[in-house]
């Protein structure tokens, strides 16, 4: 008897590989809001940030960016953060091309938004672009 098994894997958000740099932070749960399961998840392409940089200090804990002032948004999430238990490890894309395309549906980037990470005082720049789902 064969035994089959399903893995379910995040959609990369990336436009291009190649022009990613990404840096490890630390992902805090302030804001965010458990689903019916009691789980709490960030999905990936989501905007995070914080008042330390996380350049500057790898012990920086970012959250869930709802503002779009330059020094407070610093990335995009590149996969999912579940921060259930509280702060978590996750990556974050500083530099590189992000395709709106692929973002998941619960996921909406603001135009100031998208200013703001192409626009950064520290770091990369992010870029949006909309092609090839």
């Amino acid at each position: 008897m064969t035994k089959y098994e399903h893995y379910v894997s995040p959609d990369q958000v990336l436009g291009f590989i190649r022009e990613k740099v990404a840096f490890g932070a630390l992902i805090g749960d302030t804001g965010v809001i458990a689903d019916a399961n009691g789980h709490k998840v960030i999905p990936a392409g989501t905007p995070v940030g914080g008042d330390t940089s996380m350049l500057d200090d790898e012990n920086a804990i970012l959250a869930v960016a709802t503002d779009a002032t330059k020094g407070t948004v610093q990335g995009i999430l590149e996969f999912p953060v579940d921060v259930t238990a509280g702060t978590a490890d996750g990556t974050v894309i500083d530099n590189g091309y992000i395709n709106r395309l692929r973002l998941p549906e619960n996921v909406t980037i603001s135009k100031d938004m998208e200013k703001a990470l192409h626009d950064k005082t520290i770091g990369g720049k992010v870029i949006f672009i909309s092609r090839n789902k």
